[in-house]
């Protein structure tokens, strides 16, 4: 459990940096919009493609992996979006707070999932962590880019808004040409790797600072049911679904603790860059992440040490 701890701390402590940051007035708020656009367009875009483009599928249980994640996160999709009518009627959510609420339930931080798969299971969990984000990243984003498009609007897009969205969404192009470049066992030139490599090293911290920038705390001391729910979907209910559906499809040893983990992180960084290029409740999804890195201090431990064991 002090492993898990340990590659959390650091995540928090960085958020807060870039709280730190913002407040002290060192980086502007137009600049803070600048360093996001080099996370979205840049930095993320570099380490998903050389991540899906290194996988050796032939080696990990790929599948299995593959059907218990993929269940699980339409499971959580599902669920949320059952759950809209009542979070509009009960507590009077907005579609833009709504779209908050389900990237947080349902989207996973795979930097996190990568450093403490690698501290827990070595070398093995860092492959195995790559077929989840293979699997995951893709459909995740289709997903949220569907639900930010139909509820962070006033009014419901159109079917060539919606395509538009998805193809002009960075996250998928990358992920597509890396599952590309994989399959036709394409070479990536040193140069070529080396400086997306660069690029990718930059991404995590920079995505976590701004999330840090854009936190209201005084909001995390009064929290309401919009954070609350993006919160526990995401760190306790998430994990049990996922471990249903692990022993549904027979997925054990270090595969299964893998897939904890990766349902047991909080959301990713990147969800509240989402929400800001595409009208979501940007403020919300900062704290969420910031609440759910919090939480997930004493429920990820459990979890994986429960349910991943």
């Amino acid at each position: 459990m002090l492993t898990t701890l340990d590659a959390l701390l650091p995540v928090i402590l960085v958020i807060a940096s870039g709280y730190g940051l913002a407040r002290a007035g060192l980086v502007s708020g137009d600049q803070w919009r600048g360093i996001e656009r080099l996370a979205w367009y840049v930095l993320f875009p570099s380490v998903l493609f050389l991540k899906t483009a290194a996988i050796d599928f032939s080696k990990l249980p790929a599948l299995e992996m593959s059907a218990a994640l993929l269940a699980s996160i339409f499971a959580m999709g599902a669920l949320v979006l059952a759950l809209r009518p009542v979070f509009a009627r009960v507590w009077q959510i907005n579609g833009p707070r709504y779209t908050s609420i389900f990237q947080g339930s349902v989207r996973w931080n795979a930097f996190v999932a990568l450093a403490i798969a690698e501290s827990l299971i070595g070398p093995q969990g860092v492959a195995l962590i790559a077929v989840a984000m293979a699997v995951m990243i893709p459909v995740l984003n289709v997903m949220c880019v569907l639900v930010l498009s139909r509820y962070a609007n006033a009014e419901p897009p159109t079917l060539k808004k919606t395509a538009k969205d998805l193809l002009s969404n960075t996250f998928i192009m990358s992920i597509a040409l890396g599952l590309l470049a994989n399959v036709i066992n394409l070479p990536i030139p040193g140069v070529l790797a080396d400086t997306l490599g660069l690029f990718a090293s930059a991404a995590l911290p920079v995505g976590i600072l701004c999330v840090g920038a854009g936190l209201d705390l005084a909001a995390l001391r009064r929290p309401g049911p919009a954070l609350t729910s993006g919160t526990l979907l995401r760190l306790i209910l998430m994990p049990l679904i996922g471990a249903g559906f692990a022993m549904l499809f027979g997925v054990t040893g270090p595969a299964l603790t893998a897939i904890i983990i990766a349902l047991s992180v909080p959301a990713a960084s990147n969800s509240y860059l989402m929400a800001r290029q595409m009208g979501g409740d940007a403020k919300l999804m900062a704290e969420i992440l910031t609440l759910q890195t919090v939480v997930a201090i004493v429920t990820l431990p459990l979890f994986v040490h429960i349910l991943g064991s």
